[in-house]
């Protein structure tokens, strides 16, 4: 996880990486967790609601098996880190805030292999951990809202917003 601060405006992103040997639930929990953020992407333009982006997450993670942190959420980012709306990665369509054109914010889906229920780890009071010891994944983009959809400020290099280099 990933923030920046670039002409008096933060940035924020997350990318999730397979170390060493894994298993392939691992490697599966972690491509419906970027499923998850690229669907959710796929309906963020004017007149959309807050609840379209946290419908398509959840509809896309339970059809999987897994479950939706609901302890975190994506934010508004601009001259402030953390800024309104806050974004849920769970709703009902045409719910909430309606999006407009120049709005700023983050989706960042916490996926579960197991039950939704995270704690602050006992080791730093910092680390967020499963309630259950079970896997967990995350995956963000900071995303502007325009007048035909979005832009992905922090798309990456290989991924379908980003013009090639």
């Amino acid at each position: 996880d990933i923030t920046v601060m670039k002409d008096g405006y933060y940035g924020d992103t997350s990318v999730m990486f397979l170390v060493g040997r894994h298993e392939v639930h691992a490697e599966r929990l972690v491509r419906i967790t970027q499923e998850c953020l690229y669907r959710a992407i796929d309906v963020v333009r004017p007149g959309a609601h807050l609840g379209d982006i946290g419908h398509v997450i959840q509809q896309h993670a339970e059809a999987s098996y897994y479950s939706v942190v609901r302890e975190y959420c994506g934010h508004g980012i601009g001259s402030q880190f953390h800024e309104e709306p806050q974004v849920l990665h769970y709703g009902r369509p045409g719910t909430g805030m309606q999006l407009l054109e120049g709005m700023t914010f983050t989706i960042e889906p916490m996926i579960n292999a197991g039950k939704r229920h995270t704690k602050l780890s006992q080791r730093d009071g910092w680390t967020v951990e499963t309630r259950d010891g079970r896997l967990s994944a995350q995956w963000e983009h900071t995303l502007l809202v325009t007048i035909n959809g979005c832009e992905v400020l922090t798309a990456r290099r290989g991924e379908p917003w980003r013009e090639a280099d």
